[in-house]
């Protein structure tokens, strides 16, 4: 198998109180997203400014967030909302790892973490919004190597709680959940941990948020995963050997995560 997608979710440039980045995705490359913004202002009595990157752009609203999606889905479905919140932005294309982090310019940006993942599709179509990362919650995004095997039950459950899930992706219900949990009142850690209870499969979770991020392994733990930490940063990957250029690696802690235990920084 090879790849076919590759995302990242990139923490950075935290907005003012009050507003929102929306990370949206057209297939036209030529698509206006100017106008877009002039429409969205409009609609909201805003100003909203815009930066374009490759197929997507970042918008800056003060839209409150339960009206901006309303709103394109009825004005705009011919784009994608793939990211919302003060300082997250995704971008994830089909395609390698390398061809999407030249589409985006990602070398030239930094933030303060950042959640990659690319893929080989076996249970969804080969499709931009059906790559990882997935985020259905301000500033919440998840990826995930695994399998899940009661996604389309869960699916249902959720979407008639109110939660959004736009894909076929397994790994969107495992977003929309922890969406779902938080909402409860649920921590981050305590989301994670009721996973290990109502998701059945075997699976490898990183999930992000504005502070940090955390990772959680099914109790079988069959997918590799690797974690390194340092003095200035921490790492996570499923193999070894992506750790092998890092810097200061060698004085680094290196370890496995054990099954259903919760790691997290940040939060």
């Amino acid at each position: 198998r090879g790849p076919d997608s590759a995302g990242v979710a990139l923490y950075r440039n935290g907005l003012a109180a009050g507003r929102t980045k929306l990370c949206l995705f057209a297939e036209d490359p030529d698509y206006a997203w100017q106008a877009l913004a002039d429409d969205l202002g409009s609609a909201f009595d805003d100003t909203v400014s815009v930066e374009v990157r490759g197929s997507h752009a970042v918008l800056d609203t003060g839209a409150a967030a339960a009206d901006y999606e309303p709103w394109l889905v009825e004005h705009h479905p011919e784009v994608q909302l793939v990211s919302a919140g003060e300082r997250i932005e995704i971008y994830k294309e089909t395609g390698l790892p390398e061809d999407v982090v030249r589409k985006f310019d990602l070398r030239a940006m930094s933030g303060s973490h950042a959640l990659g993942h690319t893929r080989m599709a076996t249970e969804s179509a080969v499709t931009t919004d059906g790559s990882h990362p997935f985020s259905t919650g301000l500033d919440l995004c998840l990826v995930h190597n695994g399998s899940l095997s009661n996604h389309n039950r869960l699916r249902q459950n959720l979407q008639k709680k109110g939660i959004v899930i736009r894909t076929e992706n397994d790994t969107e219900v495992a977003a929309g959940y922890l969406t779902w949990k938080l909402a409860q009142g649920a921590s981050l850690k305590q989301a994670m941990l009721d996973s290990l209870e109502d998701l059945d499969g075997f699976y490898t979770f990183a999930v992000g948020t504005k502070k940090g991020f955390a990772v959680l392994r099914d109790p079988i733990a069959c997918k590799p995963a690797v974690l390194a930490e340092t003095d200035d940063y921490v790492a996570f990957a499923s193999e070894y050997r992506a750790f092998a250029a890092l810097p200061g690696i060698e004085k680094a802690k290196v370890w496995e995560p054990e099954p259903a235990i919760v790691y997290s920084w940040g939060e």
